[in-house]
């Protein structure tokens, strides 16, 4: 390992969306290396240990700065690798050290129109604005029309808080487009997925998670173009018809309900799902009697599903992760 000049404490990033600097990567990996965790922590942050602050009180905090970071970026496989607490174990060193120059190379996160506030705001401003009947970006971007004083309307979100959110979309400033691009678009219904066109925004051409073109294994433009690629693996045409039935009910689920491509969707879209499946709701948009897919009065589901049902559903679900090499 390459020995590292000692930086003081201030140098440590301490915001959940920072990398931990060399540093304090260095005397992670000297620890999980075998060091101990005095040796580690005065060899490379000597700076740390004031104020009563333990080596591994240290070090625990660098790993759950770690932790934070690949959640947040949707990563939670590193973050599991950062969770263990193995020291002087050879292959966990190495995974440790991988997962860290993963993490430095992941891009940094973009909001989109379908996100939820608390993804993006601080909690006292997402308090004030889901009181409001405000959940997403697009319901926020829309509510913040150019004239002053208009956080009057949001009780509790005040004129700081709103300088904030104002600062948000400075930053963003595709955010507003987008939201108003979809205004435009006529309001969406359910219906079978090949009679949908889909905007842009939520075709998944551009997806959240979707791996870029060069390293893409399909020559797939969309979600609806990667579904039928990743349809066409299964051999078995009984299999294919029980997928394309769930793909196609988890498509119309993202885009209407939340908003987003089906590339898109993250960690708690998925908790969300599994909770939609055991209740369709609205029922009258969701659920009907079987009918031709050409009906008006077509609809995804004849009933809520089964826990069976829906465990066999999460078997299907390599759909979503195939998407990131599509």
């Amino acid at each position: 390992m390459n020995k590292l000049a000692p930086r003081k404490t201030s140098d440590i990033p301490a915001s959940a969306d920072a990398l931990p600097n060399t540093a304090a990567l260095a005397a992670l990996r000297a620890w999980h290396e075998g060091l101990s965790a005095c040796s580690a922590v005065e060899q490379y942050l000597p700076h740390a240990l004031v104020d009563g602050a333990s080596a591994r009180g240290v070090l625990s905090g660098i790993r759950h700065q770690l932790q934070r970071l690949a959640r947040s970026r949707q990563r939670a496989d590193l973050a599991d690798t950062f969770a263990v607490e193995h020291r002087g174990d050879a292959a966990h060193a190495h995974a440790v050290a991988q997962a860290m120059e993963t993490l430095r190379a992941l891009p940094e996160p973009q909001p989109l129109i379908g996100d939820r506030v608390e993804r993006w705001l601080h909690a006292r401003i997402v308090a004030a604005l889901q009181a409001a009947g405000i959940d997403t970006l697009a319901a926020l971007t829309l509510r913040v029309p150019r004239r002053r004083r208009w956080w009057t309307a949001v009780p509790g979100l005040g004129a700081t808080g709103a300088r904030k959110v104002e600062a948000f979309f400075a930053a963003y400033p595709e955010l507003t487009e987008r939201a108003r691009a979809l205004v435009e678009v006529p309001a969406l219904d359910v219906q079978p997925w090949e009679r949908i066109a889909l905007p842009q925004e939520l075709d998944g051409s551009h997806g959240r998670f979707r791996a870029p073109r060069e390293s893409c294994a399909l020559d797939a433009r969309d979600d609806y173009a990667a579904v039928q690629a990743w349809l066409q693996r299964h051999e078995s045409e009984a299999t294919r018809r029980a997928y394309r039935k769930e793909a196609e009910r988890l498509i119309l689920w993202a885009v209407l309900e939340r908003g987003k491509a089906l590339s898109s969707l993250a960690t708690e879209d998925a908790t969300a799902y599994r909770a939609f499946l055991r209740r369709p709701a609205p029922a009258a948009r969701w659920i009907g009697p079987s009918r031709p897919r050409h009906s008006p009065e077509w609809r995804p589901f004849a009933g809520a599903l089964s826990a069976r049902s829906i465990k066999y559903l999460w078997s299907a679900r390599s759909l979503q992760s195939s998407l990131v090499v599509m």
